[in-house]
């Protein structure tokens, strides 16, 4: 700001002594005109020197008139270069104005450092093959590509002790426009007391459902429930325990709409440096109403509702070695029996529908794994398949860029068979 104040003074110098020199010049010239000695002046008649000073005059003038354009332009540039308001400010002020603006932009950076963004896109390529045990149906296959996944996660650290988190989804044919597939407030304890507080819309905990497959488990196809929930737990590195409180879609027939769903859950971890090389985690889970999970209420009338709340029970067992080797066991199912016609794939009888999950996985390289499944249920009509088994390999081709390719075979309680051929091309950010 200095060096720019010094500028004017510069230009007034220059435009001094330039004149100072046109006027050195201008004397130079009429003396040497009136020198008696000059063989020039002796030969020239009056007219001529006449004629000559007007010339000199002319061209004088002209070198003025292009002096003091260049000394406007000049003002105009070092008026540009001063910030609009600053002219006529003194220094306090100044210097005020620009820690201000300092300061905006360190609120920016800050938030910036705040907000974390994360994401998902799966592109899958999909063959199908349904063979019906009804020799009357006509038996179909179908294939298909789609943009399976789009997800962009936004967490943000507001205040220490709170967070926020908001993740958005995209499913071809499934959530169409955007969906808000989560938002929740989070309130934690961190280094004061190991307690959190999650209010919002979320995924309650109750089951596990990890895999190493592009298909979901058959475990979570029954039991994952997400609803607009309170859930207060207790989290160190040796387990997390929780309790959530939701308002269910499926109520008891007859009943008003209150907040009368739970879930109670319990996951230990064993820390990796009292067992080196072997990572283990398992936990249970209860559910007060299993017809709340996301795929049961849709073969549920809800406008009719159920007799009485059926419970859900979910049991887990994940264990890895070296981060090399892999195991995932899983059960979740029914408490008790829905009365007959409450499902829609039910056939008229009680069912008491439960499913499991078993996996084995093995990281060959960093970048190749391959895995192995065999899972299956009881009372799940042809609306999940009552035993399944299939491989999966999954290769990562850069670096969180992956291609996975599956194959399943499913057989259903009315001995429907399925073969299902998926490929996935993901990446995530």
């Amino acid at each position: 700001m200095m060096e720019s104040s010094k500028r004017p003074i510069i230009l007034r110098m220059i435009t001094v002594m330039n004149k100072w020199l046109i006027g050195v010049f201008l004397v130079f010239i009429t003396v040497s005109i009136m020198m008696p000695g000059v063989c020039f002046c002796q030969e020239m008649s009056n007219y001529e020197l006449m004629q000559e000073l007007k010339t000199l005059k002319d061209k004088i003038r002209i070198l003025e008139e292009k002096l003091n354009k260049q000394e406007k332009v000049s003002k105009q540039e070092i008026s540009k270069e001063v910030p609009t308001g600053f002219e006529g400010q003194g220094l306090p002020e100044r210097v005020r104005r620009i820690e201000e603006k300092m300061e905006q932009k360190g609120v920016l950076a800050k938030w910036a450092d705040k907000i974390t963004l994360s994401g998902l896109i799966e592109a899958e390529a999909c063959y199908e093959d349904y063979d019906y045990d009804d020799p009357t149906i006509k038996d179909e296959d179908s294939s298909d590509i789609t943009l399976a996944t789009v997800e962009l996660g936004v967490d943000v650290d507001i205040i220490k002790h709170v967070k926020g988190h908001v993740l958005f989804l995209w499913e071809e044919d499934d959530t169409e426009p955007v969906d808000v597939d989560e938002g929740f407030i989070t309130l934690d304890g961190e280094d004061v007391v190991p307690l959190y507080l999650n209010v919002g819309k979320l995924y309650v905990p109750f089951g596990n459902f990890e895999s190493h497959f592009i298909s979901d488990p058959l475990t979570l196809e029954l039991g994952e429930t997400r609803e607009s929930a309170l859930t207060v737990g207790c989290v160190n590195e040796w387990m997390d325990v929780s309790v959530s409180a939701f308002n269910g879609d499926i109520d008891e027939t007859g009943e008003d709409n209150h907040i009368e769903s739970f879930v109670a859950g319990a996951s230990f971890s064993v820390p990796e440096e009292l067992i080196s090389n072997f990572g283990i985690t398992g936990g249970l889970s209860y559910i007060s109403n299993i017809a709340d999970s996301d795929n049961l209420q849709d073969a549920i009338d809800a406008d009719v509702g159920v007799k009485d709340y059926v419970g859900g029970f979910n049991a887990f067992l994940s264990i890895s070695f070296m981060d090399k080797f892999f195991l995932e066991c899983e059960y979740l199912g029914a408490l008790d029996e829905f009365e007959p016609g409450e499902l829609s794939f039910d056939g008229g009888k009680e069912f008491q529908p439960e499913t499991w999950n078993l996996e084995l996985a093995y990281a060959a390289t960093d970048r190749l794994e391959v895995a192995v499944k065999y899972e299956g249920g009881d009372d799940l009509g042809d609306f999940l398949p009552e035993d399944q088994y299939g491989a999966a390999v999954t290769y990562g081709l850069f670096e969180n860029t992956s291609l996975a390719l599956e194959y399943l075979h499913g057989k259903f309680e009315n001995d429907d068979e399925r073969d299902l051929i998926t490929t996935q091309l993901a990446v995530e950010f």
